[in-house]
């Protein structure tokens, strides 16, 4: 009987440990199964798990060594320090003025004379070509000749950019009027204004061949430069640098 029992708590024995193995054997089987995407999602859990206790460490030793202060501070300068990068990332980048040239073409209706000028560049006016634009627009009458005021050249640079082609040439019907020329025109019927600022050469009478009068009128008008007159009858458009006005 005793024999009989201890073979049959043998054989128990065996059939558990053949079970237990069976069972270890099933799940290495299920390990060996698994997809390679798996296992590589496995090792991403487990690094993020790592990178995750080393920002905890990073930041408990941080806050040891650290007074409240200084933490702020440093968080405060990494955020300026940011804004700046972005904002200079997202600033526009201007060329330089250096590289603008201010030219300008010119044909006299009464004297006949072409002109080609850069009176302007980057660093400012060049004094010798606006003495040659003195020069050019004279009293074709008398011959007299005045400083320009140069903010008349501006508003013809813009002008022609305004009508799409800075290298459009201008036909320059009357430049700088003598006080003589003026009461002359204004005598015999001309229509000119008493103090006209032909006179002190902040006035200029223009057309553009190939542009409509009424179209220059409108891009001298939208410029808000100064006065602008549009004479239909004779084709020309007078601007100045005086205060914003039209007739």
């Amino acid at each position: 009987m005793r024999i009989f029992v201890a073979r049959n708590l043998a054989t128990r024995r065996s059939v558990r440990k053949a079970r237990t193995v069976a069972g270890g054997g099933h799940i290495i089987g299920k390990i060996c199964s698994m997809e390679s995407s798996e296992v590589e999602e496995l090792h991403l859990i487990q690094s993020g798990s790592r990178r995750h206790w080393a920002a905890i460490i990073f930041f408990g030793v941080f806050a040891l060594f650290w007074s409240p202060r200084k933490f702020w501070r440093f968080v405060l300068s990494t955020l300026i320090f940011a804004c700046g990068l972005f904002s200079h990332a997202a600033e526009p980048k201007l060329h330089s003025v250096n590289d603008s040239l201010y030219r300008l073409h010119f044909f006299h209706t009464h004297t006949l004379e072409r002109l080609t000028v850069v009176y302007r560049d980057g660093e400012g006016y060049d004094a010798e070509s606006l003495a040659r634009l003195n020069r050019y627009l004279r009293d074709h009458r008398t011959g007299g000749i005045h400083e320009y005021d140069p903010r008349v050249f501006d508003l013809l640079h813009d002008l022609t950019i305004a009508l799409g082609n800075p290298d459009l040439e201008i036909n320059v019907v009357c430049g700088y009027r003598t006080p003589w020329s003026n009461e002359f025109l204004r005598t015999h019927g001309h229509g000119v204004a008493r103090h006209s600022l032909h006179m002190q050469a902040m006035a200029i009478d223009i057309r553009v061949p190939g542009i409509p009068t009424a179209r220059l009128r409108d891009a001298a008008l939208a410029l808000h430069r100064g006065g602008v007159g549009y004479y239909a009858t004779a084709d020309f458009v007078h601007v100045d640098v005086g205060r914003v006005r039209r007739w």
